[in-house]
């Protein structure tokens, strides 16, 4: 069992400290929060039904992390600009870099730019919920199993999200 628990964390760990770096907007806090979910869901690899069901139960586990850390007022570290609370765009991994060149670049990254603030901004919930459809593509019923709510409850955080995300962007473009 414990082969088998290793060779799920070598082949998706890396997806989900992409799925956690979306949802806190730190890579940082994202490890660490992967690091706890993988933990967690280690402790309990013994109860769950199969390889099949660990990385939905660590993606369970990953969110619910985050949803608690986001609802605490106070948090633990607060990144300091200098040693490591970079900006999306900023410090990327090596890999996740956009190719150089094409006539959309600047606009696309101007939209990315905007974005991500407007991401961040986002309750706890929506962002989880959009960061799970649009960024992973999981479904409706995939996300409301992971969130423990229903596939209703899941289409409106999705729509407020996208609403309040849209009027964000909206204001952004006209301060241009």
């Amino acid at each position: 069992m414990d082969e088998e628990f290793a060779a799920f964390v070598a082949a998706r760990s890396r997806a989900l400290c992409r799925t956690a770096y979306l949802l806190t907007g730190d890579w940082q806090a994202g490890e660490d929060l992967v690091q706890e979910a993988l933990t967690r869901t280690y402790l309990r690899r013994g109860r769950l039904r199969g390889p099949a069901v660990l990385e939905p139960y660590a993606r369970r586990v990953l969110v619910s992390l985050f949803l608690t850390a986001s609802r605490r007022h106070w948090r633990r570290e607060i990144p300091h600009p200098l040693t490591g609370g970079e900006a999306p765009g900023q410090a990327e991994p090596a890999g996740e870099r956009e190719p150089a060149g094409g006539t959309g670049r600047l606009d696309a990254l101007l939209d990315r730019e905007s974005l991500w603030p407007a991401l961040t901004a986002l309750p706890g919930r929506q962002r989880a919920v959009l960061v799970l459809r649009y960024f992973e593509d999981l479904t409706e019923t995939e996300i409301a199993a992971v969130l423990g709510c229903s596939p209703g409850a899941v289409k409106t955080h999705a729509s407020r999200g996208l609403a309040r995300l849209r009027e964000q962007m909206d204001r952004e473009v006209w301060s241009r």
